[in-house]
């Protein structure tokens, strides 16, 4: 272990701010929309399920061993004891509390780098805490609660470094896909702009022809009567 007997209290008050807590972050997480995400390669869900297989399993060997570590028999002074106890007892909030839901976040939303650097952060900050306590162990504590202890250690760090991995790839793929972003409004924008159609309007009407005089009829001649036939006297 790289971390100094000395800094153990302040390496655990500073990790133990960035432990999330088991109220009102996760209600506020929970009550977020979650936005609409785009289908996720089979290949990054099948790594990822992988990588939280092992932290979830991780997890609980650090529970089950937690709960077997007998602090108060510890060979040391009563304020290391003291603050080893706290460091476990935050260790196991988190456990317990803020990892499941970080990691249901995170299976939601595969890709979302957001959701990913929030675990990421997450076991960074269980790693430096519990790092402290597997130290403690191997100073004050008995053999055995050392090799189990440094076992979940181990169990954690190859986590950690694997996640650490993905977030890597994942940063590098998004940034290409932006860049080919880029590239594609730049093109739009230096494509000339189509030429303008024009329209004609013709809003003259046309001049209306004079209407046909009507020629007046012709008056009807009466028929002609015939004459009249004269009488010769006898």
């Amino acid at each position: 272990m790289s971390i100094s007997r000395n800094s153990l209290p302040l390496c655990a008050i500073v990790s133990l701010a960035l432990l999330w807590p088991s109220g009102t972050a996760a209600q506020e997480t929970s009550g977020a929309p979650a936005a609409t995400q785009p289908p996720v390669p089979y290949a990054s869900v099948n790594e990822l399920n992988g990588i939280l297989a092992q932290v979830k399993q991780t997890a609980q060997n650090m529970q089950a061993d937690l709960e077997k570590t007998r602090i108060d028999r510890w060979k040391t002074d009563s304020s290391t004891k003291r603050q080893t106890q706290a460091n476990v007892e935050s260790i196991q909030r988190n456990l317990q509390f803020a990892l499941p839901d970080i990691i249901a976040q995170l299976s939601n939303s595969p890709e979302d780098l957001a959701a990913s650097f929030k675990l990421y952060r997450n076991l960074d900050a269980l790693y430096d805490v519990f790092g402290s306590v597997v130290e403690s162990a191997g100073a004050f504590g008995s053999k055995d609660e050392f090799q189990t202890l440094s076992n979940d250690m181990s169990g954690l760090e190859g986590a950690r470094r694997s996640f650490g991995e993905r977030m890597q790839k994942l940063a590098t793929a998004k940034e290409e896909e932006l860049a080919r972003l880029r590239v594609q409004i730049k093109t739009l924008q230096a494509a000339p702009p189509a030429p303008p159609r024009k329209i004609v309007v013709d809003d003259t009407e046309p001049p209306k022809k004079p209407a046909a005089k009507k020629k007046p009829k012709p008056a009807a001649t009466p028929p002609a009567k015939p004459p009249a036939s004269t009488a010769q006297p006898n």
